[in-house]
């Protein structure tokens, strides 16, 4: 771009590489931005603002939430001054670039060393290249410094994808994580998930025991080399459609949590989940159309890692999933 060339001179640096890549992060697509310098720049923001192309009021918040790296580390400070031969990183997924903030209308569960949150859509759990503001783990962090505590210390158990709603714990004091992490081992935290999936499965009611692993960022099962994965499923309710094709209301439980696990096995039964093109499944159902993989974690059983009393906690389908159902299914 000769514009954008000439403007680099008269600045004073220019870029000796520029690539960008996609990379499939399972419902999230991160794009990248890649430069290498040549001469100094004052400031990271009007850099990128002019190297990039985008506008420096993006650049300033893509900045802020934590989507540039410099040599491998994410710098946030918008006047940070760049070396000659320094290596600059931007990255873009598809999400709003709006925090989110945590409010007591997803807090479930509260005390001191603990806490229960129903996950809404769209919010990552945990920091990516792309950003570390607006994420849960990040709001969370945010949400206890406001109650006074200086420096949190938080864990999360078995997280959820961006597009998967519903209950999710975090242990959020040291004494509480060995106790949440010995229930994740032995199979004392239990998730129960509702999920939306083309057809009806046969038998209505199974198991599915394979061993899985990741291959090109995807998950499937393969003969041998992976790690041995339990999904246990039954019907709640098939719902036609006008065409002739239906789709199924599963409930779901897990004997072991790998990434994608629900996802893939699903997928590779000829039922993927609605919304949830990654795994090859419809974008559309009931003359709807879908932005998200329709999975929700709608029950939890755990222990009080300090005080062990037993609890459990459920949630309502989200209103997109409910949409589709007529009448409501049951909630157990």
């Amino acid at each position: 771009m000769p514009v954008a060339n000439s403007l680099l001179q008269r600045r004073r640096w220019s870029i000796i590489r520029c690539s960008h890549k996609l990379f499939p992060f399972g419902f999230l697509i991160t794009m990248m931005q890649q430069f290498q310098l040549e001469k100094a720049a004052p400031r990271l923001d009007i850099f990128l603002a002019t190297a990039s192309g985008l506008s420096r009021g993006k650049i300033r918040k893509i900045i802020d939430f934590g989507g540039v790296h410099v040599d491998g580390r994410r710098v946030r400070r918008l006047s940070f001054p760049l070396r000659a031969g320094q290596k600059v990183e931007i990255f873009l997924d598809d999400l709003p670039l709006i925090p989110f903030r945590l409010s007591e209308e997803y807090i479930v569960f509260e005390d001191s060393h603990l806490i229960v949150i129903n996950k809404p859509a769209g919010i990552l759990t945990q920091p990516t290249p792309a950003r570390l503001k607006g994420t849960l783990f990040e709001a969370l962090e945010r949400h206890l410094r406001e109650q006074g505590v200086g420096k949190p210390s938080i864990a999360m158990h078995q997280p959820l994808d961006v597009g998967t709603t519903g209950l999710l714990t975090f242990s959020i004091h040291e004494t509480a994580h060995r106790g949440m992490t010995q229930q994740e081992e032995e199979h004392v935290l239990q998730h129960t998930y509702l999920a939306l999936v083309e057809g009806r499965p046969e038998p209505a009611s199974g198991t599915i025991q394979t061993q899985i692993a990741r291959r090109n960022k995807r998950t499937l099962s393969v003969e041998s080399g992976g790690k041995e994965a339990i999904t246990h499923y039954e019907l709640v309710q098939e719902t036609a459609e006008p065409e002739g094709a239906s789709f199924s209301l599963l409930r779901i439980r897990l004997e072991t949590g790998h990434s994608h696990q629900i996802r893939a096995h699903l997928s590779e039964q000829n039922h993927p989940l609605l919304g949830d093109s990654f795994y090859g499944g419809k974008m559309s159902a009931a003359g709807q159309q879908l932005t998200r993989p329709l999975l929700h974690s709608s029950r939890l059983e755990l222990h009080h890692p300090v005080s062990q009393e037993a609890l459990h906690f459920e949630v309502p389908l989200p209103t997109d999933m409910a949409a589709l159902l007529l009448p409501s299914p049951p909630q157990e």
